[in-house]
Protein backbone atom coordinates (compact mmCIF):
# COMPACT_ATOMS: atom_id res chain seq x y z
CA UNK A 1 0.00 0.00 0.00
CA UNK A 2 1.40 3.35 -1.31
CA UNK A 3 0.47 5.48 2.17
CA UNK A 4 2.99 8.66 1.23
CA UNK A 5 4.38 10.79 -1.53
CA UNK A 6 7.38 12.67 -0.31
CA UNK A 7 8.91 15.14 -2.94
CA UNK A 8 12.69 14.97 -3.13
CA UNK A 9 15.02 17.71 -4.64
CA UNK A 10 18.04 16.43 -5.16
CA UNK A 11 21.15 18.47 -6.55
CA UNK A 12 22.31 17.66 -9.74
CA UNK A 13 26.27 19.01 -10.47
CA UNK A 14 27.00 18.81 -14.51
CA UNK A 15 25.77 15.24 -14.72
CA UNK A 16 25.51 15.01 -18.71
CA UNK A 17 28.57 12.12 -19.47
CA UNK A 18 28.85 8.83 -21.28
CA UNK A 19 25.23 7.18 -21.25
CA UNK A 20 23.28 9.53 -19.13
CA UNK A 21 23.38 12.26 -21.14
CA UNK A 22 19.42 13.71 -20.96
CA UNK A 23 18.81 11.84 -17.39
CA UNK A 24 15.50 13.59 -15.82
CA UNK A 25 15.85 13.43 -11.98
CA UNK A 26 12.35 11.62 -10.48
CA UNK A 27 10.26 14.23 -8.59
CA UNK A 28 8.88 12.27 -6.07
CA UNK A 29 9.36 8.96 -4.43
CA UNK A 30 7.19 6.68 -3.60
CA UNK A 31 7.20 5.29 0.25
CA UNK A 32 5.77 1.93 1.66
CA UNK A 33 3.50 2.88 5.10
CA UNK A 34 4.44 0.70 8.49
CA UNK A 35 2.59 -2.01 9.13
CA UNK A 36 -0.40 -1.58 11.02
CA UNK A 37 -1.66 -3.29 14.13
CA UNK A 38 -4.71 -5.30 13.08
CA UNK A 39 -8.13 -4.72 13.98
CA UNK A 40 -10.35 -7.06 16.15
CA UNK A 41 -12.89 -6.86 12.73
CA UNK A 42 -10.30 -8.55 10.74
CA UNK A 43 -9.48 -11.62 12.48
CA UNK A 44 -11.64 -14.87 11.29
CA UNK A 45 -11.58 -16.22 14.92
CA UNK A 46 -11.53 -13.78 18.67
CA UNK A 47 -10.30 -16.58 20.94
CA UNK A 48 -10.30 -15.54 24.47
CA UNK A 49 -6.92 -16.02 25.42
CA UNK A 50 -8.47 -18.40 29.34
CA UNK A 51 -9.58 -21.16 26.13
CA UNK A 52 -6.31 -21.25 25.11
CA UNK A 53 -5.27 -21.67 28.95
CA UNK A 54 -7.19 -24.50 29.75
CA UNK A 55 -5.80 -26.37 27.19
CA UNK A 56 -3.77 -29.69 28.60
CA UNK A 57 -2.67 -31.72 25.69
CA UNK A 58 -1.43 -30.56 22.54
CA UNK A 59 -0.10 -32.19 20.08
CA UNK A 60 2.79 -30.86 17.50
CA UNK A 61 1.40 -32.37 14.69
CA UNK A 62 3.45 -34.17 11.46
CA UNK A 63 2.94 -32.70 8.13
CA UNK A 64 3.02 -35.38 5.60
CA UNK A 65 4.33 -35.46 2.32
CA UNK A 66 3.29 -36.38 -1.56
CA UNK A 67 6.44 -37.86 -3.75
CA UNK A 68 7.03 -34.46 -5.33
CA UNK A 69 6.86 -32.75 -1.87
CA UNK A 70 3.59 -31.56 -1.67
CA UNK A 71 1.49 -31.81 1.40
CA UNK A 72 -0.52 -35.08 1.72
CA UNK A 73 -3.65 -33.34 2.85
CA UNK A 74 -5.68 -36.63 3.07
CA UNK A 75 -2.73 -37.84 5.44
CA UNK A 76 -3.02 -34.77 7.33
CA UNK A 77 -6.29 -34.90 7.76
CA UNK A 78 -6.13 -37.89 9.04
CA UNK A 79 -3.82 -37.91 11.53
CA UNK A 80 -5.88 -34.57 12.85
CA UNK A 81 -9.02 -36.60 12.66
CA UNK A 82 -7.16 -39.45 14.94
CA UNK A 83 -6.22 -36.51 17.73
CA UNK A 84 -9.74 -35.52 18.04
CA UNK A 85 -10.89 -38.45 18.41
CA UNK A 86 -8.42 -38.85 21.37
CA UNK A 87 -9.88 -36.42 22.72
CA UNK A 88 -6.52 -34.29 22.39
CA UNK A 89 -7.95 -30.68 22.66
CA UNK A 90 -4.81 -28.55 20.73
CA UNK A 91 -2.29 -28.72 17.67
CA UNK A 92 0.91 -27.24 16.79
CA UNK A 93 0.68 -26.43 13.24
CA UNK A 94 4.29 -26.04 11.06
CA UNK A 95 6.44 -26.11 14.14
CA UNK A 96 9.11 -28.01 14.51
CA UNK A 97 7.93 -31.46 14.24
CA UNK A 98 5.68 -30.34 11.62
CA UNK A 99 8.55 -29.01 9.62
CA UNK A 100 7.80 -25.55 9.68
CA UNK A 101 11.04 -24.32 8.73
CA UNK A 102 11.24 -26.23 5.67
CA UNK A 103 8.03 -24.54 4.14
CA UNK A 104 7.62 -21.37 2.42
CA UNK A 105 5.26 -18.78 4.26
CA UNK A 106 2.45 -19.11 1.41
CA UNK A 107 2.51 -22.96 2.77
CA UNK A 108 2.83 -22.49 6.40
CA UNK A 109 -0.09 -19.72 6.11
CA UNK A 110 -1.94 -22.49 3.76
CA UNK A 111 -1.58 -25.22 6.06
CA UNK A 112 -3.05 -23.14 9.25
CA UNK A 113 -6.21 -21.75 6.67
CA UNK A 114 -6.72 -25.59 5.83
CA UNK A 115 -6.44 -26.75 9.45
CA UNK A 116 -8.93 -23.88 10.50
CA UNK A 117 -11.25 -24.47 8.36
CA UNK A 118 -11.38 -27.87 8.30
CA UNK A 119 -11.39 -29.03 12.31
CA UNK A 120 -11.18 -25.28 13.86
CA UNK A 121 -14.59 -26.06 15.25
CA UNK A 122 -13.07 -29.30 17.07
CA UNK A 123 -10.06 -29.03 18.46
CA UNK A 124 -7.73 -25.70 18.95
CA UNK A 125 -5.36 -24.76 16.16
CA UNK A 126 -1.87 -22.75 17.10
CA UNK A 127 -0.05 -21.38 13.97
CA UNK A 128 3.66 -21.89 14.68
CA UNK A 129 4.24 -18.09 13.31
CA UNK A 130 7.31 -17.46 14.95
CA UNK A 131 10.95 -16.36 13.45
CA UNK A 132 13.87 -15.19 14.20
CA UNK A 133 12.93 -12.36 11.94
CA UNK A 134 11.15 -9.66 13.89
CA UNK A 135 9.35 -8.50 10.27
CA UNK A 136 8.37 -11.66 9.55
CA UNK A 137 6.81 -13.09 12.60
CA UNK A 138 4.77 -9.75 12.71
CA UNK A 139 3.50 -10.61 9.48
CA UNK A 140 3.27 -14.30 9.33
CA UNK A 141 1.41 -13.86 12.86
CA UNK A 142 -1.06 -10.94 11.27
CA UNK A 143 -1.65 -13.34 8.50
CA UNK A 144 -2.05 -16.28 10.26
CA UNK A 145 -4.89 -14.96 12.66
CA UNK A 146 -6.44 -13.31 9.52
CA UNK A 147 -7.11 -17.12 8.23
CA UNK A 148 -8.81 -17.92 11.30
CA UNK A 149 -5.74 -19.86 13.98
CA UNK A 150 -6.86 -19.63 17.78
CA UNK A 151 -3.00 -18.64 18.81
CA UNK A 152 0.51 -18.17 17.71
CA UNK A 153 3.48 -20.01 19.25
CA UNK A 154 6.45 -17.65 19.31
CA UNK A 155 10.00 -18.14 19.69
CA UNK A 156 12.72 -16.50 20.29
CA UNK A 157 15.48 -15.28 17.77
CA UNK A 158 17.39 -17.82 17.19
CA UNK A 159 20.92 -18.06 14.99
CA UNK A 160 21.17 -14.51 14.89
CA UNK A 161 20.68 -13.97 18.56
CA UNK A 162 20.01 -11.02 20.23
CA UNK A 163 20.20 -9.21 23.64
CA UNK A 164 17.78 -10.28 26.46
CA UNK A 165 16.51 -6.61 26.03
CA UNK A 166 16.08 -7.38 22.14
CA UNK A 167 14.61 -10.43 22.76
CA UNK A 168 11.86 -8.94 25.18
CA UNK A 169 11.24 -6.14 22.96
CA UNK A 170 10.61 -8.87 19.94
CA UNK A 171 8.17 -10.37 22.21
CA UNK A 172 6.51 -7.36 22.98
CA UNK A 173 6.17 -6.82 18.78
CA UNK A 174 4.49 -9.99 17.70
CA UNK A 175 2.12 -10.87 21.06
CA UNK A 176 -0.45 -7.71 20.04
CA UNK A 177 -2.54 -9.64 17.91
CA UNK A 178 -3.90 -12.45 19.73
CA UNK A 179 -3.30 -15.27 22.21
CA UNK A 180 0.04 -16.46 22.81
CA UNK A 181 2.59 -19.56 23.64
CA UNK A 182 5.78 -18.24 24.14
CA UNK A 183 8.38 -21.30 23.28
CA UNK A 184 11.39 -21.76 24.95
CA UNK A 185 13.86 -24.58 23.40
CA UNK A 186 17.29 -23.46 24.39
CA UNK A 187 18.85 -26.97 22.55
CA UNK A 188 17.32 -25.82 19.14
CA UNK A 189 17.87 -21.48 19.55
CA UNK A 190 21.07 -21.54 21.07
CA UNK A 191 19.62 -18.87 23.89
CA UNK A 192 17.67 -19.36 27.38
CA UNK A 193 14.48 -17.28 27.38
CA UNK A 194 15.18 -16.53 31.10
CA UNK A 195 12.67 -16.07 33.63
CA UNK A 196 12.58 -12.19 33.85
CA UNK A 197 11.58 -12.02 30.27
CA UNK A 198 8.45 -14.18 30.74
CA UNK A 199 7.67 -12.22 33.67
CA UNK A 200 7.52 -9.35 32.81
CA UNK A 201 4.69 -10.35 30.49
CA UNK A 202 2.64 -12.57 32.83
CA UNK A 203 0.25 -9.54 33.13
CA UNK A 204 0.09 -9.12 29.17
CA UNK A 205 -3.60 -9.89 28.18
CA UNK A 206 -2.42 -11.97 25.51
CA UNK A 207 0.10 -13.97 26.84
CA UNK A 208 -1.55 -17.52 27.16
CA UNK A 209 1.32 -19.44 28.60
CA UNK A 210 4.50 -21.19 28.08
CA UNK A 211 5.95 -24.12 26.39
CA UNK A 212 8.91 -24.93 28.06
CA UNK A 213 12.01 -27.47 27.26
CA UNK A 214 14.45 -26.19 30.35
CA UNK A 215 13.50 -28.71 32.97
CA UNK A 216 10.76 -29.10 35.87
CA UNK A 217 12.58 -27.35 38.13
CA UNK A 218 11.84 -24.00 35.67
CA UNK A 219 8.24 -25.15 35.09
CA UNK A 220 7.61 -25.40 39.04
CA UNK A 221 8.77 -21.62 39.39
CA UNK A 222 6.32 -20.50 36.74
CA UNK A 223 3.74 -22.47 37.87
CA UNK A 224 4.18 -20.94 41.67
CA UNK A 225 3.91 -17.48 40.39
CA UNK A 226 0.75 -18.33 38.17
CA UNK A 227 1.99 -18.57 34.90
CA UNK A 228 0.89 -21.30 32.70
CA UNK A 229 3.21 -23.99 31.25
CA UNK A 230 2.99 -26.83 29.07
CA UNK A 231 6.00 -29.47 29.57
CA UNK A 232 7.71 -29.61 25.86
CA UNK A 233 9.56 -32.75 27.19
CA UNK A 234 7.72 -36.13 26.61
CA UNK A 235 9.93 -37.53 28.62
CA UNK A 236 9.65 -35.41 31.73
CA UNK A 237 5.57 -34.45 31.39
CA UNK A 238 4.17 -36.63 33.46
CA UNK A 239 6.03 -35.53 36.82
CA UNK A 240 5.99 -32.11 35.21
CA UNK A 241 2.49 -32.41 35.52
CA UNK A 242 1.57 -34.47 38.60
CA UNK A 243 4.55 -32.76 40.49
CA UNK A 244 5.46 -29.44 39.17
CA UNK A 245 1.50 -28.05 38.40
CA UNK A 246 2.27 -27.66 34.48
CA UNK A 247 -0.72 -27.29 32.57
CA UNK A 248 0.03 -30.03 30.02
CA UNK A 249 2.21 -31.06 27.77
CA UNK A 250 3.32 -29.86 23.92
CA UNK A 251 3.69 -33.28 22.96
CA UNK A 252 5.67 -35.14 20.05
CA UNK A 253 4.65 -38.73 21.25
CA UNK A 254 0.85 -38.04 20.80
CA UNK A 255 1.35 -37.93 17.04
CA UNK A 256 1.35 -42.14 17.83
CA UNK A 257 -0.43 -42.69 20.98
CA UNK A 258 -2.63 -39.74 21.32
CA UNK A 259 -5.13 -41.77 23.53
CA UNK A 260 -2.34 -42.86 25.98
CA UNK A 261 -1.08 -39.61 26.57
CA UNK A 262 -4.85 -38.40 26.99
CA UNK A 263 -4.29 -40.92 29.90
CA UNK A 264 -1.21 -39.77 31.32
CA UNK A 265 -2.31 -36.20 31.64
CA UNK A 266 -5.67 -36.34 32.66
CA UNK A 267 -6.32 -39.43 34.63
CA UNK A 268 -3.86 -38.85 37.74
CA UNK A 269 -0.41 -39.55 38.61
CA UNK A 270 0.47 -43.27 36.78
CA UNK A 271 4.33 -44.18 37.07
CA UNK A 272 3.80 -47.20 35.70
CA UNK A 273 2.20 -46.17 32.21
CA UNK A 274 4.92 -43.25 32.66
CA UNK A 275 7.55 -46.01 32.57
CA UNK A 276 6.04 -48.25 29.65
CA UNK A 277 5.87 -45.17 27.61
CA UNK A 278 9.24 -44.05 28.42
CA UNK A 279 11.20 -46.88 26.00
CA UNK A 280 9.26 -45.28 22.86
CA UNK A 281 10.03 -41.68 24.15
CA UNK A 282 14.19 -42.49 24.16
CA UNK A 283 13.58 -44.34 20.65
CA UNK A 284 11.77 -41.26 19.14
CA UNK A 285 14.06 -38.76 20.00
CA UNK A 286 17.35 -40.87 19.46
CA UNK A 287 17.81 -39.14 16.97
CA UNK A 288 16.84 -34.84 16.13
CA UNK A 289 12.69 -34.42 16.28
CA UNK A 290 11.37 -35.50 13.59
CA UNK A 291 13.69 -38.27 11.84
CA UNK A 292 12.05 -40.44 14.54
CA UNK A 293 8.20 -39.42 14.07
CA UNK A 294 8.71 -39.24 10.14
CA UNK A 295 10.00 -42.96 9.99
CA UNK A 296 7.11 -44.18 12.89
CA UNK A 297 4.77 -42.77 10.94
CA UNK A 298 5.75 -44.48 8.04
CA UNK A 299 6.28 -47.61 9.34
CA UNK A 300 2.38 -47.73 10.64
CA UNK A 301 1.47 -47.06 6.97
CA UNK A 302 -0.07 -43.99 8.29
CA UNK A 303 2.38 -41.50 5.98
CA UNK A 304 4.04 -41.97 2.82
CA UNK A 305 7.75 -42.36 3.32
CA UNK A 306 8.37 -39.09 1.83
CA UNK A 307 10.98 -37.00 3.55
CA UNK A 308 12.32 -33.36 2.71
CA UNK A 309 15.90 -33.40 3.14
CA UNK A 310 17.97 -33.17 5.26
CA UNK A 311 15.81 -35.25 7.20
CA UNK A 312 16.47 -39.21 6.47
CA UNK A 313 15.07 -41.92 8.14
CA UNK A 314 15.95 -43.81 11.20
CA UNK A 315 18.77 -47.08 10.19
CA UNK A 316 17.19 -50.44 9.56
CA UNK A 317 18.14 -51.73 13.18
CA UNK A 318 16.00 -48.55 14.49
CA UNK A 319 12.98 -49.47 12.35
CA UNK A 320 13.23 -52.85 13.94
CA UNK A 321 13.30 -51.78 17.16
CA UNK A 322 10.48 -49.65 16.69
CA UNK A 323 8.47 -52.82 15.71
CA UNK A 324 9.33 -54.52 18.85
CA UNK A 325 7.92 -51.14 21.10
CA UNK A 326 4.98 -51.22 19.30
CA UNK A 327 4.48 -54.69 20.19
CA UNK A 328 5.47 -54.00 23.75
CA UNK A 329 2.77 -51.15 24.20
CA UNK A 330 -0.10 -53.05 21.99
CA UNK A 331 -0.53 -51.97 18.42
CA UNK A 332 -4.38 -51.45 19.23
CA UNK A 333 -2.94 -48.02 21.34
CA UNK A 334 -0.85 -46.48 18.40
CA UNK A 335 -2.67 -44.63 15.83
CA UNK A 336 -3.91 -45.96 12.55
CA UNK A 337 -5.01 -49.55 11.63
CA UNK A 338 -2.42 -51.17 9.05
CA UNK A 339 0.34 -53.50 10.24
CA UNK A 340 3.62 -51.89 11.77
CA UNK A 341 6.15 -53.17 8.67
CA UNK A 342 9.90 -52.26 8.95
CA UNK A 343 10.50 -50.32 5.70
CA UNK A 344 13.56 -51.34 3.84
CA UNK A 345 15.98 -48.48 2.72
CA UNK A 346 14.85 -48.49 -1.06
CA UNK A 347 10.84 -47.78 0.31
CA UNK A 348 11.97 -44.36 1.50
CA UNK A 349 12.19 -40.87 -1.02
CA UNK A 350 14.39 -38.46 -0.22
CA UNK A 351 13.49 -34.88 -1.81
CA UNK A 352 16.13 -31.86 -2.29
CA UNK A 353 13.77 -30.39 -4.26
CA UNK A 354 10.06 -29.78 -4.08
Amino acid sequence: MLATLRHVWPQIHNYDTGDHRGWTVPKCVAVQAPPLPMRSQELKNSTPVEEIKKLRLITAIKTPYLPDGRFDLEAYDKLIISQIESRVEGVIVGGTTGEGHLMSWDEHIMLIAHTVNFFGEEIKVIGNTGSNSTREAIHATEQGFAVGMHASLQINPYYGKTSIDGMAVHFRNVMSMGPCVIYNVPARTGQDIPPRVIEQFSSWENLAGVKECAGNDRIASYTRSGIVVWSGNDDQCHDARWDCGANGVISVVSNLIPGLMYDLIYNGRDQELNQKLLPLIAWLFSEPNPIGLNTALAQLGMIKPVFRLPYIPLDIEKRKQFVQIVSDIGREHFIGNQEVRVLDDDEFLLLGRY
